[in-house]
């Protein structure tokens, strides 16, 4: 009997620290008047990046955190800190951030979703950000084991960082009923950012970030700076001085012995979708380029990615050689050669370190290469990238 009125006890106490907990966390949260909780397939680190320069310009005191390819925290001078993860990655650690930006005095805080599973992307708001304003960038298919099994239910999942009676941007076309179900049912307002505003930001404003940066993602990130108060060309100048996310898309251009290789890092492009669209880019942007190279990075954790672009690389504008890289190859391999892919354009460095990979790319390369880094940025990927940056041609500064 004693022990029973003690496990009682335990519960109680245990109980009462998790209300008090939760209290505490709630006041912190509030004393942040705005929260932008950033959510979508592709572009959410560098939509998060590009609202809080944004702000920063216009005097608003921000903190940020990226979960992309290596998480951080944005301070409101700009400088950026490695977040600590004792046990792995945790929604809970939201509430860190959460605490610290309070600790700042922060008047907005802008924060990446890094919840997958549908039930945890609705906890973290309601529970964990209770944004004034989202962002569900898009929805494509991508960890479809989590959240599939195909496009339309990804877009179910990520609405459920809808906030209540807040503001909800998009750049999303496809499923943009169900963003509107959901913004109706939580008595938020959606505002769907379109191809007029998209298109509105020119070439020339792009030319002048330090990295390839698109253009839904700077349309959807001015759409959140004008709704809080923040004019276009102040918001925009924050943002082409603002560092790029380590996964962001980046060109180096490298000259090896007489070889002239231009290695694009789209690794951290997760979905077939774009990096599809970003392949095309690449080919565009170096026509002159006689040999066509992707490289795969795969990891057996995430072996549906793998699968995807193996079954959809065939009906791409082919490249000539594919270099699979990383872990869980196969997967990558007998997708591609099962969708039609000449697999005897295969090439396997699986377990390589990264400067025999160089030394293998380079062996395929001829002249002039074209060299497109594709699948996952973690592991082998972000080496990889930094192998051909510490490489490359100093490259130039963005116009003024």
């Amino acid at each position: 009997m004693f022990g029973l009125w003690l496990l009682l006890l335990l519960l109680l106490i245990v109980t009462a620290l998790g209300i008090v907990e939760f209290a505490l966390h709630r006041r912190a949260l509030f004393k942040i008047p705005v929260r932008v909780h950033v959510n979508g397939t592709r572009g959410k680190s560098s939509v998060t990046r590009l609202i809080a320069a944004g702000l920063r310009e216009a005097g608003i005191k921000t903190c940020a955190k990226t979960t992309g390819t290596l998480a951080r925290m944005i301070l409101p001078d700009g400088s950026e800190l490695p977040i600590y993860r004792p046990a792995g990655a945790n929604i809970i650690e939201q509430k860190r951030i959460v605490a610290a930006a309070a600790e700042f005095g922060a008047q907005a805080l802008v924060i990446e979703c890094m919840a997958l599973q549908p039930e945890l992307q609705a906890v973290c708001e309601s529970k964990l950000i209770a944004a004034t304003h989202a962002v569900i960038t898009n929805a494509r298919p991508d960890h479809l084991d989590v959240m599939g099994p195909g496009a339309r239910e990804v877009a179910l999942a990520l609405a459920g960082t809808t906030p209540r009676a807040g503001k909800l941007f998009t750049a999303e076309r496809e499923h943009l009923s169900i963003l509107k179900m959901a913004c109706q049912d939580r008595g938020s307002e959606l505002i769907a950012v379109g191809a007029d505003e998209i298109s509105a930001v020119t070439s020339a404003e792009l030319a002048r970030f330090r990295y390839r940066e698109h253009a839904d993602n700077v349309a959807l990130a001015l759409s959140v700076c004008r709704a809080l108060g923040v004019e276009r060309s102040v918001a925009l100048a924050g943002m082409q001085r603002a560092a790029p996310d380590p996964g962001a898309l980046t060109v180096h251009e490298v000259s090896f012995f007489g070889r002239k290789l231009i290695f694009f890092n789209a690794f951290a492009a997760n979905d077939p979708v774009s990096t599809e669209q970003l392949w095309q880019l690449a080919l565009e942007s170096a026509p002159e380029a006689r040999a066509r190279i992707a490289i795969v990075n795969c990891r057996a954790d995430r072996p549906e990615r793998s699968q995807q672009l193996g079954a959809e690389i065939a009906r791409w504008t082919p490249p000539d050689q594919v270099v699979l890289m990383g872990t869980g190859t196969y997967l990558f391999a007998r997708a591609a050669s099962k969708s039609g892919y000449d697999a005897a354009r295969l090439l396997f460095v699986e377990g390589l370190p990264v400067e025999e990979i160089f030394e293998r790319i380079v062996s395929l390369s001829g002249r002039s290469a074209l060299l497109f880094g594709m699948g996952n940025i973690g592991g082998q990927g972000i080496e990889l990238a930094r192998f051909f940056q510490n490489r490359a041609e100093p490259a130039l500064e963005p116009a003024t």
